[in-house]
């Protein structure tokens, strides 16, 4: 088969006196049999490239397949009488949800199991399938979820009785995917927030179960295309929480959950680059809030006195810790946060005023509050997991402090994590700062000379790349290959200075780390540029797509997945689900500086006439977070500019959004893939 090759149709941006020439502009109409008829043509290319490949990639497939448990279950979060829990049975791609009724957690083995939700039974028809926001009543009868079956962030709400299996006929569509479902206290109305035509949640909606839908009344519009709504409610249940937010500003509205038909109260108004959250924690709001503190603070007032100026500070302020959530149990509150460029938690206890940080044996490691469904519980159940520890479930004694195991997620025959080892270097940066690098790899893997390795960099959003186990990775180590993560600018691993050294017109740092760490890579003889490969999704797309125009010698193959790459076009285009609450990450393309910075490093804007290395670049046709087109506009030009004859592949899932495939196998077979494309170019079998 030839290589495919997009026509260019002439299409000419023109902005600030400036002219961005687009010819493959016609790529993001859908709706043109042309189109698709190219995206078939580029996946029967993908298909024959990785035909060679297929040995390699069931090998994969099935050392993966045999790392990772067949029957694997979470532990049991205790509510009232019942223990919930999610656990997959052998060889099914999804899981199901279930629940027993014993009085203590000893107990569990005994009673009998009471199946709330098979995802696998609903999935059946569908090509994918997946359920977000699962939600029991007060009275634990009825169970609410969210779910979707095209890929797209519209999610639909569904009721089902539990007790009879039976659903109810309130069926909403168009809520958004997440934080968009909350019971009063009664269990007699749902809270959800619609969306707009950009899928912006915009809308906080009451139902009353058995009215229709044309009877829901509208709480709350946010009328600023710049702010979405997330729904919430306190860990007690005594109030509905509704955040209206950017990235930079928000503001809260409380409504008591039992007082579904009052006004909501507005908690404390927006303010330019003040960020809040509340919490109720005994007889007072907490404020998790950056007022005066870049790294957060932890204020209180009395539930009597809803607005912010009563608050007094918990605690004192430590710049160097950085406080991400809070979480309020009965007897303790519970703090989640980041210190040292690695995940911690705290335990504020109000009869000492002290924060009592927990402790982990290992140097690098994630830590983070488990499945809590129960404020009135002693027992907080807490996950830990390393680069070679798997996810270990420990339930914390509130009250004295001890720390029971309860699980560890089991691992294939032959793995030992004493044969691996992690440790973390530091980069040097161009303008002198140190960037953290995790690694893990086999043991002996750098004993003779320069390695594989695979950098792997995401950096935006604020999101930290925490160290965590991936069964699915150890082929990739059992053949000698090193794994790197570059904790990059644009992330929070360092507090949140570096978020915002990396985002609107620093954005550039995020990509020149990436490169920096590439070349201390290469300078510390760990690997070189032909043994050296890159991979990120989404804005980890973007920051593949930026470093392949910045530095395309650096890397032997790269594989952008689900890449924001036209970045000025799309910015530019409110009408795109969600650009308008990326205006605060990237900057609005509208305003003359911001339309020049993002020009700049915009991947798609800066293809050149030169070599790259090779790549494999995936996407999905419903992708409403990144538009198909933009990887397949990609790839067309660089097929049409590039000067090497390296492979360069697009793939394009037909029937999924931004995650891909949805079922566990599925998708373990599309990292197979992508890993064997990666290997075959390292020359590594």
């Amino acid at each position: 088969m030839s290589i495919p090759h997009a026509k260019r149709i002439a299409h000419p941006h023109q902005l600030h006196g400036d002219i961005r020439q687009d010819d493959y502009y016609w790529l993001n109409n859908r709706e043109d049999p042309e189109v698709i008829e190219y995206l078939e043509e580029e996946n029967h290319y993908f298909q024959e490239k990785m035909q060679p490949l297929q040995s390699l990639t069931d090998s994969l497939y099935e050392e993966m397949r045999a790392l990772i448990p067949e029957d694997d279950d979470e532990v049991a979060a205790v509510d009232g009488p019942y223990y919930y829990y999610r656990r997959t049975p052998e060889g099914c791609q999804y899981p199901l949800y279930a629940r027993r009724q014993a009085p203590r957690r000893e107990d569990l083995a005994e009673a009998a199991e009471e199946v709330l939700l098979d995802l696998n039974r609903e999935a059946s028809a569908d090509q994918f399938y997946h359920v977000t926001v699962v939600r029991m009543s007060p009275d634990q009868s009825l169970l609410g979820y969210l779910e979707n079956r095209d890929g797209t962030d519209r999610y639909t709400l569904r009721i089902k009785n539990v007790a009879s299996g039976q659903y109810l006929p309130d069926t909403i569509p168009n809520i958004f995917l997440s934080s968009s479902l909350e019971w009063d206290a009664s269990g007699a109305y749902v809270f959800y927030a619609s969306v707009d035509a950009s899928q912006r949640p915009y809308r906080l909606m009451r139902h009353y179960l058995g009215d229709s839908l044309s009877e829901d009344v509208c709480l709350y519009e946010e009328r600023d295309v710049t702010f979405s709504l997330e729904l919430g409610k306190t860990r007690d249940g005594r109030f509905i929480v509704l955040n209206s937010r950017n990235k930079n500003t928000n503001e809260v509205r409380l409504l008591p959950a039992a007082g579904p038909t009052q006004p909501l109260t507005l908690f404390a108004g927006r303010r330019t680059g003040i960020l809040y959250e509340v919490e109720h924690w005994q007889h007072d709001f907490v404020v998790l809030t950056n007022d005066q503190a870049e790294n957060f603070r932890v204020m209180a007032c009395p539930d009597t006195h809803l607005h912010m100026e009563s608050c007094r500070e918990l605690f004192p302020y430590d710049p160097a810790r950085y406080l991400q959530e809070i979480s309020p149990f009965a007897g303790a509150l519970v703090i989640s946060g980041r210190e040292q460029g690695l995940s911690q938690i705290w335990i504020y206890r109000p009869e000492t005023f002290t924060l009592e940080q927990l402790s982990w044996p290992e140097t690098l490691y994630r830590v983070s509050l488990g499945p809590n469904r129960s404020y009135d519980t002693d027992e907080v159940l807490i996950d830990y997991e390393s680069f070679l520890t798997p996810k270990t479930t420990y339930g914390l004694q509130l009250k004295t402090g001890a720390r029971n195991l309860l699980k560890r997620q089991a691992v294939g025959e032959g793995y030992d994590s004493a044969g691996y080892q992690q440790r973390r270097l530091w980069a040097p940066a161009a303008d002198g700062t140190a960037i953290p690098l995790s690694v893990v790899y086999r043991e002996g893997a750098l004993a003779s000379g320069p390695a594989p390795v695979i950098l792997y960099g995401y950096g935006s959003y604020g999101m930290s790349m925490d160290p965590h186990f991936d069964a699915a990775q150890i082929p990739l180590m059992n053949r000698g290959v090193v794994l790197v993560t570059a904790h990059v600018r644009g992330g929070s691993e360092l507090g949140r200075h570096w978020y915002e050294q990396g985002k609107l017109r620093n954005k550039r740092n995020t990509f020149t780390d990436f490169i920096d760490a590439a070349r201390y890579l290469i300078a510390e003889g760990i690997t070189t540029p032909d043994l050296l490969a890159a991979r990120g999704r989404s804005a980890g797309g973007l920051l593949m797509g930026a470093v392949l125009n910045m530095a395309p010698d650096l890397f032997r193959v790269v594989v952008p997945g689900v890449p924001f790459v036209d970045v000025v076009t799309t910015m530019l285009d409110a009408s795109i689900p969600l650009t308008t609450l990326e205006w605060d990450e990237w900057g609005n393309p509208a305003e003359p500086g911001d339309y020049a910075y993002m020009k700049s490093y915009s991947p798609y804007d800066n293809i050149a006439a030169q070599p790259y290395p090779h790549m494999m670049v995936f996407t999905g046709l419903n992708d409403p977070r990144v538009g198909y087109w933009e990887p397949a506009k990609f790839v067309a030009k660089l097929r049409d500019t590039k000067t090497d004859a390296r492979t360069l592949v697009l793939k394009t899932a037909m029937g999924a959004g931004h995650s891909g495939s949805s079922g566990r196998y599925n998708r373990l077979h599309d990292f197979a893939e992508e890993y064997a494309f990666i290997l075959d170019k390292l020359n590594v079998q």
